[in-house]
């Protein structure tokens, strides 16, 4: 190739300034070893350089210098080397030079003076003027503040081609985690600070790390003049209260927002990376928004019930079965049984269980738990000890326009587990229940509740409480459903959830899909509220309470405050970088609509009934006391339910809900919520089906 006259300045130019590139990546891209092995061979020949000028500047003239020997000049450059070492600011980050760096510098060199006039004076070097080594210490100083200043300038002004595709964000949050923040970013090609904005109007205006600080009510005027792209909020230690807080007031730029986790790897000079700093600004995840922090498990309670022992999870290729098989499975189960009536979802979680762990027997059986066969011939074949029932449908206004396949799948398939495990000795067995089977207002609820009461009736019979066909006297037994007395039998317990986040029957995919499509996001009302869990805290909930069970017992976790809903989509739209249409701003991207409660739909749910609670072996995992009806009063109940459902008519099916539980009132849908009024059950149907009073 072959360049004109004119040409030929121009590409040479062109190549050293490729060559200073590839060279400056290259000293980014080294390991940290190799960085300070390299700054210490330049100090190595720079720090005798220092000394030699201290000593021409206090003699006036080289004749002073003579009289030393190179070994004096190697060896203050090597105890200052030593001290650079010992004070770790071979390991300090270039991009970071405050004020305690700077201190830490010239203390350094402080100790590595007084250590070199030690020496030389114990070397007898006499004629050695001491006043050299404080002009040292100053020449020092200034060569290692101006040096580190100016590798830091030299990478940051050769950053390459792609430094002008980084993203432009700003910063909320103008202390030290946002300086090095700021700071970490101009060092790499992935993001450009523009400025920061703070709820502190002593900031306002002032500079941090070289950027302006704005007040936060400035960011929508300042957002699209400035071509902010996103926002990092740089408050690692953040509460979920004043995350979900800042992410409706952020939202209102219209940009998506990330959040600073860990101040600590910005500290490290693996932030240089860029997976590190990466990993350090993510994007928000619902989990930060839960309202309190996620419950930690005990695992010394894990090993209780699943540890050397078969397991038999129903429902397993749902929400909530599949985490709890991702859960049993790292606990070094004997075997793992599986039931789901969905081919597609038991495939899934199978192949995904198979593929981890290869040496796990894993069974899975395609099926319905109303088959009471196909629940016989799993656990005849032996070897389940401990049976997880997650296997239900939970979709309150899909089961309230279903109620006999609701009722069929939710009380029979509880009904059929519990008296299977019975049967066969299995060790425990734990219902998987709602919190939405306190008072319930829908059937779903109440389907959930009649499971709760089958359980409870199971482990009475277990304890020795109640003998099948026990006629002695009618109604509800007082006090707890477990005996206190010798019980050989299995352990049942119930566990109630709040909603799952991230479920299937949650309200987060619902809003995802609506958000991705340009909305609107819809809203039963304005002030409905839920409580919510994460979906590894509810499958943790689940074993915890199995290891805790004695029998007839409920556990409930400790969820915090409920959160409210229409929160709960402005948080989302704004983690979307989009913005709410209101009235004041028509021009918003996502609108909210409020479409009145459904049928069955609680304004605020429960997790508490009024019957006693007790704490457990985990803080946060509460064990409450309930009343049960009669094993013998409750089987009969159930099947005259049955037969109601035969009649595929809607009042005789409530009706009979109503006698089984009493605290069921159903609601009709309407957009301000208003207690419903209590109508006695039809005493016709009563006794078509009961032959005896409950």
């Amino acid at each position: 190739m072959s360049f004109s006259f004119s040409e030929k300045p121009i590409a040479m130019s062109i190549q050293r300034h490729t060559l200073s590139h590839q060279f400056c990546a290259r000293i980014v891209s080294m390991h940290r070893t190799a960085k300070a092995a390299l700054a210490i061979a330049v100090d190595l020949v720079a720090l005798p350089v220092c000394f030699l000028i201290a000593m021409i500047l206090r003699g006036g003239d080289l004749q002073l210098a003579k009289q030393f020997s190179p070994g004096s000049y190697l060896l203050v450059a090597v105890l200052t080397i030593a001290a650079f070492w010992l004070s770790d600011l071979y390991r300090a980050v270039i991009r970071f030079i405050d004020h305690r760096l700077l201190t830490l510098t010239g203390l350094a060199l402080g100790i590595a003076v007084l250590c070199a006039y030690l020496t030389l004076v114990f070397l007898n070097e006499a004629r050695f003027p001491r006043s050299a080594l404080a002009i040292y210490w100053f020449i020092a100083f200034s060569y290692v503040v101006m040096s580190r200043i100016g590798v830091r300038k030299l990478l940051r002004s050769k950053r390459g081609p792609c430094a002008g595709k980084a993203l432009a964000v700003a910063i909320y949050g103008a202390g030290e985690a946002g300086a090095r923040l700021a700071q970490t970013m101009r060092d790499g090609d992935e993001y450009r600070p523009l400025c920061f904005f703070d709820d502190k109007h002593a900031l306002n205006e002032r500079t941090v790390a070289g950027l302006r600080v704005f007040h936060t009510s400035r960011l929508v005027e300042l957002g699209a003049a400035l071509g902010i792209r996103t926002i990092v909020i740089a408050l690692p230690a953040a509460a979920p209260e004043r995350l979900r807080e800042l992410m409706q007031r952020l939202g209102q730029a219209g940009v998506p927002t990330k959040i600073l986790t860990r101040l600590v790897d910005l500290a490290d000079d693996k932030a240089s990376d860029k997976s590190v700093l990466r990993d350090a600004i993510r994007e928000i995840k619902f989990e930060d928004l839960l309202g309190r922090p996620p419950v930690p498990p005990r695992l010394d309670l894990f090993a209780r019930c699943v540890r050397g022992k078969g397991v038999l999870v129903t429902g397993a290729g749902g929400s909530i079965g599949s985490e709890l098989c991702r859960q049993i499975v790292t606990l070094s189960p004997a075997r793992l049984h599986l039931i789901d009536h969905s081919e597609y979802a038991l495939y899934t979680i199978r192949q995904e269980l198979a593929a981890r762990f290869p040496d796990l027997p894993i069974h899975a059986h395609l099926g319905s738990v109303c088959n009471a066969d196909l629940v016989e011939r799993v656990l005849a074949a032996g070897g389940i000890d401990t049976i997880y029932h997650a296997a239900a449908y939970k979709h309150v206004p899909l089961v309230e326009t279903n109620i006999v396949e609701g009722l069929r799948n939710n009380v029979l398939g509880a009904q059929i587990i519990a008296a299977g495990a019975a049967h066969h000795g299995v060790q425990t067995c734990v219902l998987i229940s709602s919190d939405k089977a306190v008072r319930p207002t829908n059937i779903m609820g109440a389907s959930k509740r009649i499971a709760e009461l089958i359980f409870q009736a199971a482990a009475a019979r277990a304890a020795g409480g109640y003998a099948p066909g026990d006629g002695a006297g009618t109604g509800a037994a007082n006090g707890p459903a477990h005996a206190t007395g010798n019980r050989t039998g299995t352990t049942f317990c119930m566990v109630r959830f709040g909603n799952v986040l991230g479920s299937s029957g949650s309200v987060i995919p619902l809003f995802q899909r609506q958000i991705t499509r340009g909305g609107p996001v819809t809203i039963t009302h304005p002030e409905v509220s839920r409580y919510f869990m994460l979906i590894p805290e509810a499958a943790q909930l689940v074993i915890q309470a199995g290891a805790m069970a004695k029998g007839g017992d409920v556990f409930v976790l400790d969820m915090g405050e409920p959160v409210r809903i229409l929160d709960l989509a402005r948080t989302m739209i704004a983690m979307h970088g989009l913005t709410e249409r209101t009235p004041q701003q028509p021009r918003g991207d996502i609108e909210i609509q409020f479409i009145g409660l459904f049928p069955g739909e609680k304004l605020h749910e429960e997790l508490l009934t009024d019957g006693t609670v007790f704490p457990s072996e985990h803080p946060r995992i509460m064990r409450m006391k309930e009343s049960a009806l009669r094993p013998n009063v409750l089987e009969t109940c159930i099947t005259c339910l049955m037969m109601a459902c035969e009649t595929h008519e809607r009042g005789p099916i409530e009706s009979m809900v109503k006698a089984i539980v009493s605290e069921y009132l159903p609601s009709t849908p309407a957009p301000l919520p208003q207690a419903p009024a209590e109508e006695p059950a039809p005493a016709g149907l009563i006794r078509r089906f009961v032959p005896f009073r409950i």
